[in-house]
């Protein structure tokens, strides 16, 4: 006989979190896939480069919390698609410094506009005091330590 399970999932955080993720990830992925065949992996180190400007692929790991093994991966399709180019450091020749290539920028400025958009769309659930503390917990809540 199976003993009832009185752990629900449906309300467990870390499941709502995930599910929500998704969910409102879709529509978006479904932009940068469709139009740039990139997936989520190279889509992160794409805004990253756009966002922050040139860095190595080990800051972009630390930046965006994803094991390097992926991050090097997704550099490395980015490459080929000829959206990020690399140039290995002077100083550290194990080193390379990544950044946009124009070609790489005008995608990452056109996602920059659909993703902006869509945040909209997201926000428009919610009351704008809502948004500001979901987007405070959920700040909280990816804090180290």
């Amino acid at each position: 006989m199976v003993e009832k399970d009185d752990f629900d999932l449906q309300n467990f955080l870390p499941y709502l979190l995930n599910q929500a993720a998704e969910e409102s990830s879709l529509e978006f992925q479904q932009v940068y896939k469709n139009k740039y065949g990139i997936l989520r992996t190279e889509w992160r180190v794409l805004f990253h480069l756009g966002a922050f400007g040139e860095m190595t692929a080990s800051t972009i790991v630390t930046r965006a919390r994803i094991h390097k093994t992926k991050i090097s991966r997704a550099v490395q399709k980015l490459v080929e698609k000829r959206f990020v180019a690399r140039e290995r450091s002077e100083d550290d020749r194990r080193q390379e410094f990544l950044r946009l290539t124009p070609l790489g920028l005008a995608a990452y400025k056109d996602l920059r506009e659909v993703a902006a958009a869509y945040d909209r769309t997201l926000e428009a659930k919610f009351s704008e005091e809502e948004v500001a503390l979901l987007r405070a917990m959920l700040r909280r809540l990816g804090e180290r330590g």
